[in-house]
């Protein structure tokens, strides 16, 4: 692989990951609620979620899926139906002040990377993206599994900083908002974009 084409490539995948998706979404929803702390297993999570959609893909379950209705009908409605419930339980600590209190308190590394893991990892369109996205970018006349870890390793690392700079600032600017009702209207807003992220995934098409 050329450094031209490799190059090429990381340029592509940072123009396509800086495109806010469910996954961002969700992030900076739950991020913008539990502070810096959320951090480190929101972004760990996203990044083991697309390690297992890349493996899928390249294992043939992406190829699948462009070919198979009821098989993305399934991921699409799953990671569809995780995102609104998510969103309907983020709504439902803003009806009560200690509640809320007390969630931030309770809510655990591992939740919060169990949910964006899920998110990122059943998301149809990032699975297929890499059936689609990938091949443009190899030579067919050298080893091909040098050059799948080589574009697998810098989309993962591009991820890395791309997700980590929307979650660090969700952070911030979480514990920089005290004020309670500031904060409620915070969360109702967290919640429904979360709810309107699962309902735009509900409505992917092949």
């Amino acid at each position: 692989m050329s450094f031209e084409i490799w190059m090429t490539f990381g340029l592509a995948a940072a123009l396509i990951l800086i495109v806010p998706g469910p996954t961002v979404v969700l992030v900076i929803s739950q991020a913008s609620n539990y502070g810096r702390i959320s951090v480190v297993p929101l972004v760990t999570g996203v990044l083991c979620g697309d390690f297992v959609a890349m493996t899928l893909s390249l294992m043939g379950l992406g190829a699948l899926m462009s070919t198979s209705a009821e098989l993305f009908l399934t991921f699409k409605w799953l990671a569809a139906i995780y995102l609104i419930y998510l969103g309907i339980k983020q709504l439902k600590t803003t009806q009560n002040k200690s509640l809320a209190s007390e969630t931030v308190k309770n809510r655990s590394a591992f939740k919060l990377f169990r949910s964006s893991f899920v998110v990122t990892a059943l998301n149809p369109k990032g699975i297929a993206f890499f059936v689609v996205f990938f091949p443009h970018f190899i030579d067919p006349t050298k080893p091909v599994l040098i050059q799948l870890i080589i574009l697998g390793s810098t989309f993962l690392i591009l991820a890395l900083v791309n997700i980590s700079i929307y979650a660090i600032f969700a952070g911030r600017l979480s514990e920089r908002v005290r004020q309670s009702n500031v904060r409620k209207w915070f969360n109702r807003a967290s919640g429904s974009t979360l709810i309107g992220a699962g309902i735009f995934t509900a409505g992917m098409q092949r």
